[in-house]
């Protein structure tokens, strides 16, 4: 397959990069910064790009057959809107290139209510008052992929941790797999290149949980 990658240069997108092109896809890494691209394979095109430019977006589509997105912002007290721009951009990009597979990445924080099997202190602390405008911006990317004609997946991490290797990681549908409060970024890698691949949750929303703790560091 070719596959481009929006987040390329994040933790989980390297990932993402590595393992896709390990499995012989072709895969286009849109960075904002291709010249830090710290990847070389022949089968890997870095491309400049930035997700708030429409013919950015378009001009890295073509030729490819899926998307994959996990472009994203820390924690901010003011207002974010990356999420629901950048994603605005690639929907309508992706039905002019005539793109139907989307695999998205938000968060298992986007659940609008408190649940404190999240962990009291992301419950009560952390979503509601430093993960404000990133989950209410994430929720609006949500809303906005739900309701366009693609085929799409969104998976929904728990807290992201490092891993040596994939794991026997569960999934749910739902904001996050019961009992799991960690997801590692290899895990996260692994179920989006394979829902890439071979779509099983078509027009689903996936909490992914690693539960293989041996795996985790």
């Amino acid at each position: 397959m070719k596959l481009v990658i929006f987040g390329a240069n994040g933790p989980v997108g390297l990932l993402l990069t590595d393992i896709a092109l390990g499995n012989g896809h072709d895969v286009t890494a849109v960075t904002r910064r291709p010249d830090a691209f710290p990847r070389e394979h022949e089968r890997l095109s870095v491309v400049r790009g930035d997700v708030f430019n429409y013919d950015d977006v378009l001009c890295a589509l073509e030729g490819n057959d899926a998307v994959l997105s996990l472009f994203g912002v820390p924690y901010s007290l003011k207002p974010i809107s990356v999420y629901s721009e950048g994603t605005t951009n690639i929907i309508r990009a992706m039905n002019e290139a005539g793109i139907k597979r989307l695999v998205c990445c938000t968060s298992g924080g986007t659940n609008p209510n408190r649940d404190l099997s999240e962990g009291v202190i992301f419950s009560m602390i952390i979503k509601p008052i430093f993960g404000r405008t990133m989950y209410r911006d994430m929720r609006l990317m949500e809303e906005l992929v739900m309701q366009s004609e693609l085929d799409w997946t969104i998976a929904r991490p728990a807290e992201l941790v490092d891993g040596d290797q994939v794991s026997a990681y569960r999934v749910a549908e739902s904001y996050m797999v019961p009992g799991l409060r960690k997801t590692s970024r290899i895990d996260l890698a692994d179920f989006m290149l394979k829902e890439a691949e071979t779509p099983v949750f078509l027009c689903k929303a996936i909490a992914v949980g690693t539960r293989d703790r041996k795996s985790v560091v």
